[in-house]
């Protein structure tokens, strides 16, 4: 009798513990709503009907006649290869330039290297088309760069290092680089240095401790530095558009080209939808390529 009385007592504590569960779960998605209809309003009914407007013709008829023309045309294919194009050259120099500034940032005191961060975030305190303009103006044929060069004897005639494909990358690794360094120094300040130390004890020289041992355990802010950064490139006008000279011409410039000049919503549509569906399938690739089940100071494999 009294073991059948607890396994009814039993039963209705877990009844009750799920009766809380779920409340609890009420309660949450209550507080969430609100959040959730903004979020729908501002991203998902732009989305909806920027897909809608790229089926949608001359007439106001569905067609699928601004999807053929991105396949066929080739000025749209060379738009967006040229995004990815440069977008990946930004995302490999901005690893390039960012991981060694990271790791000696990690390497510093906290005190020193918070200090350092303030240089490393200082093109956020300034505009996005200031700091493009700045560089217009540093590396125009007549500008600092180039007398800076033939004073050093370095070149003897002006280089042309804007309106074209180097200048574009000048500006938008500058632009960027903060948004990869950032992630990878959160992720190497998280790595327990005595990984280093029990490495050396067991023998290994500083090169293969560091490619054996820190390098896999950076490689989740790595990758999400890296990530970050080739995402954000992808829609990128303005500095193309100043820095590239016409030359340089994304998929973003080629958008606004069509609107303000061929007044082309629907092929405009069309193409934010091509990258839109694009970056996702990037950001899902890359999702499977993320580290899991361990953090960026270690954990079991």
């Amino acid at each position: 009798m009294a073991s059948a009385v607890a396994g009814v007592g039993t039963a209705g504590n877990a009844r009750a513990l799920a009766r809380d569960a779920r409340r609890e779960r009420l309660a949450k998605l209550a507080l969430a709503l609100p959040a959730l209809a903004l979020i729908t309003i501002v991203m998902l009914v732009p989305v909806a009907w920027l897909f809608g407007l790229s089926f949608l013709g001359d007439d106001g008829h569905a067609t699928l006649a601004h999807y053929r023309r991105i396949v066929a045309e080739p000025a749209y294919w060379r738009a967006f290869v040229t995004t990815f194009q440069v977008s990946a050259l930004t995302t490999l120099i901005c690893i390039a330039l960012g991981y060694p500034l990271a790791y000696v940032l990690a390497a510093l005191p906290a005190r020193i290297a918070a200090i350092a961060l303030v240089f490393v975030m200082l093109p956020f305190w300034t505009s996005l088309l200031v700091r493009t303009y700045a560089w217009l103006v540093l590396l125009q044929r007549n500008g600092l760069v180039n007398a800076l060069g033939m004073k050093l004897g370095l070149w003897g005639a002006p280089l042309t290092l804007v309106n074209n494909l180097p200048g574009t990358l000048v500006g938008m690794v500058h632009i960027m680089l903060p948004f990869f360094v950032l992630p990878l120094y959160g992720a190497m300040r998280a790595i327990d240095r005595e990984c280093l130390k029990a490495a050396a004890s067991l023998g290994a020289s500083p090169t293969r401790a560091f490619l054996r041992v820190f390098l896999p355990l950076s490689l989740p802010g790595l990758v999400a530095g890296a990530l970050i950064v080739f995402v954000l490139c992808l829609g990128f006008y303005v500095t193309p558009a100043v820095l590239g000279g016409g030359k340089v011409n994304m998929v973003s410039n080629q958008i606004a080209a069509d609107i303000e000049i061929f007044f082309d919503w629907g092929g405009a549509s069309a193409q934010g939808v091509v990258l839109l569906v694009l970056t996702l399938a990037i950001l899902g690739v890359s999702a499977r390529l993320l580290p899991r089940g361990r953090g960026a100071g270690g954990g079991a494999p």
